[in-house]
């Protein structure tokens, strides 16, 4: 397997993905980490955003969720389910509207059928656009998305976010190439 020179960066960092320095990009330019306590990061698995969060805001509450497995994150806690079950997990359920920062690096299997991807990639953009909008604080929640660049990605910017910017009252939608901000 092909070894990149961030992949190389991640390892030499101590991060279990070179995903984290798109996260970093993007809370370094929006400062959205200093005013987070409670942090929702859906499709967590392997962890590498939960763990950058943790090390840069040691007193946040992480909660992850995925349907596959993810090593343990020292004071994130984890939930091995799918997003569509949020609500049967307690702890997660109990804080429903309380979360300033919900951040998604997840990405459905990709079949290599170009009309099939990019379906189920909407499909799943949406679920979690869906979740962020019910469980952030509607005064001042942040959502993070990563995403695949796609056909559909102008429709979720269109329609979508806007839907999201009203079921959760945010204040702006900023868009990052192939990441998107919710703040």
């Amino acid at each position: 397997m092909h070894v990149d020179s961030w992949a190389l960066k991640a390892k030499k960092s101590g991060f279990r993905t070179r995903a984290v320095f798109k996260l970093d990009e993007i809370i370094q330019k929006t400062q959205v980490l200093k005013r987070s306590k409670y942090i929702l990061d859906l499709g967590s698995a392997p962890g590498g955003w939960s763990q950058y969060i943790k090390q840069k805001s040691k007193k946040s509450e992480v909660y992850a969720i995925d349907i596959l497995d993810m090593e343990s994150v020292e004071g994130v806690n984890f939930y091995q389910e799918s997003i569509e079950n949020i609500d049967t997990i307690d702890p997660i359920f109990s804080l429903m509207g309380s979360f300033d920062l919900a951040i998604s690096d997840i990405a459905p299997n990709l079949t290599g059928i170009h009309a099939i991807d990019t379906e189920n990639i909407f499909e799943l953009n949406i679920l979690t656009l869906d979740v962020a909008a019910r469980y952030l604080n509607k005064s001042h929640g942040s959502f993070i998305m990563k995403t695949f660049q796609n056909s559909m990605l102008k429709n979720l910017r269109k329609k979508n976010l806007r839907i999201l910017k009203r079921r959760a009252n945010l204040r702006k939608v900023f868009h990052v190439k192939l990441k998107m901000l919710i703040a």
